[in-house]
């Protein structure tokens, strides 16, 4: 006989040719001839090393455990004091009872949605993190929401967060922003066999994304296909002159004549425009060759109306001085002081004559 003692946190199992034949609880107690003692802590995980079939059979072990059945389409989240301690999987999965207090939360995952019952704040904990899925929706884009390839719902801007499970997620985002798409570089041949290159500019936004990613694929390939179609269209028929005198109709019509197509893409057009107007080297020289005749006829014209003007105003002052001898004078006395003005000394040399003749060109 050997007498042994059961701790306030312990559990004993006396074993007894390698079977668990009693439990023992806190207490002293005495073990008869080759039964052993085998003690464990109510705070540690529950033993491995003995079958729990066994163990449920022996009188009073059930009421000394908790025992979580989770099934394999489900997980148990496992609270200790109230507080989020792990996640269980598939399984039986045993725990003392007495010294701590456990609660079990038990979760259906075979669809992704995860119930309000679940504390969002838990879902960073790795233990549940890895039977979670996130996905997140930029605050500038919307999103189409795919399981098992099949469209389900549209998702606005936000943190998902779905069961990892056997069904399959696919997200398509796009850009809900006002957005730019240039046509560059295309070149076109107008009515009279001109080879030009246009650069056009044009912003939409998406307004209908189901139309724009589920009922069409690249809807942005598209755009630029119609936009290009369009361009060819109305400059082919057109002469360069009469394409430079109407460039800015250009918008006017590409807006007319593809809104509705656009709408079908589950798009909106903004606005749109022409960049540039690239013409071919020889064509540009001779385009400047004409402005530059043409300038300077005007500069011309400019020159002899100037020339005219001019000319019938001298007529003018020769008439009224032809008219008023004192007039005539004053303008005499004009030249003189401005002749005067460039020279620097006078030297006179003569006769009292040449005083005489100052006189009579001042006096009267």
């Amino acid at each position: 006989m050997k007498r042994v003692q059961v701790n306030v946190n312990e559990i004993g199992l006396v074993v007894k040719n390698n079977q668990v034949i009693r439990v023992l609880e806190t207490g002293k107690y005495w073990l008869g001839f080759g039964e052993n003692l085998e003690l464990y802590n109510r705070a540690h995980s529950f033993p491995s090393n003995h079958n729990i079939d066994v163990l449920l059979l022996l009188e009073g072990f059930r009421e000394l455990v908790d025992i979580v059945e989770v099934e394999d389409t489900a997980i148990a989240l496992v609270f200790l004091n109230n507080n989020f301690e792990k996640t269980l999987a598939a399984g039986r999965h045993i725990f003392w009872k007495g010294l701590q207090s456990r609660k079990f939360q038990l979760e259906d995952i075979s669809e992704i949605e995860i119930p309000v019952s679940v504390n969002r704040q838990l879902f960073e904990k790795q233990t549940l993190a890895y039977y979670i899925r996130q996905y997140k929706v930029e605050p500038n884009e919307k999103g189409l929401l795919f399981v098992d390839g099949v469209f389900t719902e549209i998702l606005n801007p936000g943190t998902y967060f779905w069961w990892k499970n056997a069904k399959t997620i696919a997200v398509s985002k796009a850009d809900m922003r006002v957005l730019t798409l240039d046509v560059v570089g295309q070149e076109i041949l107008s009515r009279d066999k001109a080879q030009i290159r246009v650069n056009f500019t044009l912003q939409y936004q998406i307004v209908d994304i189901v139309k724009s990613l589920l009922d069409h694929k690249e809807y942005e390939k598209q755009l630029y296909a119609v936009m290009q179609l369009n361009l060819r269209t109305y400059i082919g028929q057109m002469t360069l002159d009469e394409l430079m005198e109407k460039k800015t109709e250009i918008s006017s019509y590409i807006l007319e004549n593809t809104t509705a197509y656009i709408a079908g893409l589950g798009l909106r057009l903004l606005t749109c425009g022409v960049k540039d107007i690239i013409l071919p080297g020889d064509v540009r020289d001779i385009m400047n060759q004409v402005l530059i005749a043409e300038k300077r006829a005007q500069a011309n014209i400019i020159m002899r109306r100037e020339e005219t003007a001019s000319t019938r105003s001298l007529l003018n002052t020769a008439k009224l001085m032809e008219e008023n001898n004192m007039l005539f004078k004053l303008k005499e006395m004009e030249y003189v002081e401005k002749i005067a003005e460039k020279i620097n000394s006078i030297s006179v040399s003569g006769n009292g004559q040449i005083v005489d003749q100052l006189k009579q060109l001042f006096v009267k």
